[in-house]
């Protein structure tokens, strides 16, 4: 057995996983066992969709969770570590502030994903052990990205990443408090326009079965669905989230000033100002192909990290 961990610096969380791989050599579909999942929002992507760069703010709010999750690698005895940045970084021109301590601290190298190489892992972690009518689509809505995966797992047809993301839907388009009815409508025109394109340059999207949803955006509007006051991933992983059910969260988000939105439960503190962007996004995918359910998948691109390590 080997104990993995994968770490994932995005656009608004930097993300850790422990896990045992308890499968054969190689296996990189046998069972994975957390020992520690830690998620705190670091919102690298500040600013980035204007400027191009990494705000030092954000760098040093990054470099100080890495320091932890060093500390809890350390505490748990880890025989590798696979170390990635997503959408932020590679819209950063001065992605190497980060990159550079950043490695010093975790004694491993950061790697730039590509938005391709990024949907492959997210497909091969939320689509293990899922017994689901192929083919499958996984929709990972990110910072500053979406990634649309399709396959019938494990294998993957095709991979398409979009510039739209919950930071970067929010900082463009979603200026009032609460957003204006205008500035909603413009959200969903914009997202509506990237699915357009990616009808066209991913066609069998349109054909996909079964829609799986990642990351916090999903898995905070099927809290928020639930009622979940505190945070329990056995709850929500493979949640099936209605899509009446996800209309009327976004509805009640979007229509409430920050300073109400802020106590609905299952929505944390540091996603209130982005949920209403990242929650467009979930919509408008659903509506766009006529899904009627969602799964949410706890397991993502740290699953797939860890078990790339295999």
């Amino acid at each position: 057995m080997m104990r993995l961990a994968a770490i994932d610096m995005g656009t608004n969380s930097t993300r850790l996983l422990v896990a045992d791989a308890g499968g054969a050599p190689g296996d990189v579909f046998g069972p994975l066992s957390t020992v520690e999942r830690h998620m705190h929002i670091t919102r690298m992507g500040q600013g980035v969709n204007a400027t191009r760069r990494l705000h030092p703010d954000a760098v040093e709010r990054t470099l100080a969770v890495l320091r932890k999750y060093r500390d809890v690698m350390d505490a748990t005895g880890v025989d590798g570590v696979r170390v990635t940045a997503t959408s932020a970084a590679r819209d950063a021109v001065n992605r190497d502030d980060l990159f550079g301590p950043a490695a010093e601290i975790l004694g491993a190298p950061v790697e730039l994903l590509s938005g391709d190489d990024e949907g492959r892992l997210t497909f091969l972690g939320a689509t293990t052990g899922l017994d689901a009518p192929a083919p499958q689509l996984v929709v990972d809505i990110g910072g500053g990205s979406t990634e649309f995966i399709v396959g019938t797992a494990p294998e993957v047809l095709g991979v398409m990443s979009v510039d739209v993301g919950c930071v970067r839907l929010s900082e463009a388009w979603l200026h009032s408090d609460p957003p204006a009815p205008e500035e909603l409508s413009q959200a969903i025109s914009v997202v509506q326009a990237y699915l357009d394109d990616v009808d066209r340059e991913l066609p069998a999207a349109g054909v996909a079965r079964t829609l799986i949803g990642t990351a916090g955006t999903v898995t905070t509007v099927a809290a928020v669905e639930i009622g979940l006051a505190e945070y329990d991933p056995e709850v929500l992983h493979h949640f099936r989230l209605r899509r009446e059910a996800a209309e009327d969260v976004f509805r009640t988000l979007a229509t409430e000033p920050a300073a109400d939105r802020r106590h609905n439960p299952g929505l944390e503190p540091a996603r209130v100002d982005v949920i209403v962007g990242g929650a467009a996004v979930l919509v408008a995918v659903m509506r766009h192909w006529g899904f009627e359910e969602m799964i949410v998948s706890e397991a993502d691109i740290l699953d797939g990290l860890v078990r790339s390590q295999l």
